[in-house]
């Protein structure tokens, strides 16, 4: 049996507790004190000798029976929802339809359906919103489009208000429909390459090491050994001098990387209400970077700072990069909300140095909102696994403390610097145009 309570006008805030499939009915007082102005223009009639007062007086009190006594139609909806695109990509417009039917044996003459749309998705075009009559077995459709963002996206169950005819009375109801969620991944496009430190692994790659051997950079000269390959002979020193040396390349090797995500509280900064924050952005170089490492036949891992662990172990092929996909999309500690829970940094930071491989190096997307993370990230180096910082601005000059955010900024990338560590500022521009601007400064 449907509960009746008093309560304000219909809309979402009014329901926001209605769980899925639960219904409640109210008065909406629509003719809140009608009685009383029925009764006061009646007896004014009276006084005055009026008959057309009088007459109005028990009109007006008859109706605001009629309304007392009033309850809203049956409420009973199937609801189907399609999509235009179940897997888009991050930044596509994506068609909501939702098909709207009476399935119950009363007409709704004023029916109102509000759309779950997924708190991520931005509404581009058209309305969530539908206000119609349904007859019994008939149905109604509306539509709107949806700025996709990365991430799986359930839509929430849709609530139905229904009134009678009066107004007086509604129904509402949260109605699910079977529907598959939006899942947009990352493409791992490469934008770009980005330089890493001379820290590598035994295998065979592009990352120039300091170790002498074949390569096409030249590192020393050194006495011939017997079997040293005929083409590193130096047949030009061996004509000055007469004596016979190999000369040594720099070797090219692979690299073991983790992309390190700053997903705290802190670093979901932006630009402004509307903008991407320093997040999104740090999501979206890891997946950039992660395809240009990969493409560089580089071991390749990621992890986050965040309350929530996060870890993928460095990897290569077709599976680990699905598996990397997955992640950026849908981790929860890469949500585009802020953490719920407490980042305790030295709890984190222990768990993963443990996780590290010993050659592994960071190569960490964080927008440096405060000195922890530089103190970390010193910490990291130190230890031998070394670091390169790209760095999304999320400051600007609009106000005093926006300017006293990027100033405390910029000495946090030099204070990084003068430790030793590659700090790339990525500014408002493509990431591909500041790795371009790193890698000539390299």
């Amino acid at each position: 049996m449907a509960a009746m309570a008093a309560g304000p006008s219909e809309g979402e805030g009014t329901y926001a507790d209605l769980g899925p499939n639960e219904t409640i009915t109210r008065r909406t007082e629509r003719w809140r004190g009608v009685s009383a102005l029925a009764l006061v223009a009646g007896a004014a009639g009276v006084l005055a000798s009026q008959a057309a007062l009088v007459v109005a007086g028990a009109v007006g009190v008859a109706f605001a029976a009629l309304a007392n006594a009033a309850r809203p139609p049956e409420l009973s909806l199937a609801l189907e929802r399609s999509v235009s695109d179940a897997d888009p990509d991050p930044g596509d417009s994506v068609t909501v339809t939702v098909d709207v039917t009476n399935t119950g044996e009363s007409s709704l003459p004023d029916l109102r359906v509000i759309d779950g749309v997924p708190p991520a998705l931005g509404v581009e075009s058209g309305s969530p919103r539908l206000g119609t009559a349904l007859r019994p077995g008939e149905s109604a459709t509306f539509s709107y489009e949806v700025a996709v963002a990365r991430g799986s996206h359930a839509f929430e169950p849709a609530l139905a208000v229904a009134r009678d005819v009066s107004g007086t009375a509604e129904r509402a109801r949260r109605v699910t429909a079977d529907a598959t969620p939006l899942t947009c991944v990352p493409t791992l496009e490469a934008a770009g390459e980005l330089p890493l430190r001379a820290q590598t692994t035994g295998q065979p790659g592009r990352v120039l090491t300091e170790i002498g051997g074949s390569g096409v950079a030249f590192h020393t000269t050194r006495e011939y050994r017997p079997g040293d390959p005929l083409s590193r002979l130096d047949w030009n020193g061996l004509a000055k001098t007469g004596e016979l040396t190999t000369v040594d390349f720099r070797e090219e090797r692979a690299a073991s990387v983790v992309l390190l995500i700053d997903a705290r509280e802190q670093a979901y900064r932006a630009l402004g209400p509307d903008a991407e924050s320093a997040v999104e952005r740090s999501v979206r170089a890891a997946g950039s970077l992660y395809g240009a490492l990969t493409d560089e036949e580089n071991r390749v891992g990621i992890a986050a700072l965040s309350p929530e662990p996060c870890w993928l172990a460095p990897g290569v092929g077709t599976a680990h990069r699905a598996q990397a996909q997955e992640l950026l999309a849908t981790h929860p500690a890469l949500a585009s909300t802020p953490p719920e829970g407490t980042y305790y940094p030295s709890i984190r930071g222990r768990r993963l140095r443990r996780r590290l491989p010993d050659d592994a190096q960071l190569v960490v997307c964080s927008p440096l909102c405060d000195d922890g993370v530089v103190r970390l990230l010193q910490r990291f180096d130190a230890a031998g696994h070394r670091v390169t910082v790209v760095s999304p601005d999320p400051t600007d000059g609009a106000t005093p403390g926006r300017r006293l955010a990027g100033v405390e900024r910029r000495l946090r990338l030099s204070t990084l610097r003068s430790a030793g560590i590659p700090a790339l500022d990525w500014r408002d521009e493509p990431l591909a145009t500041a790795l371009a601007r790193a890698g000539r400064s390299a």
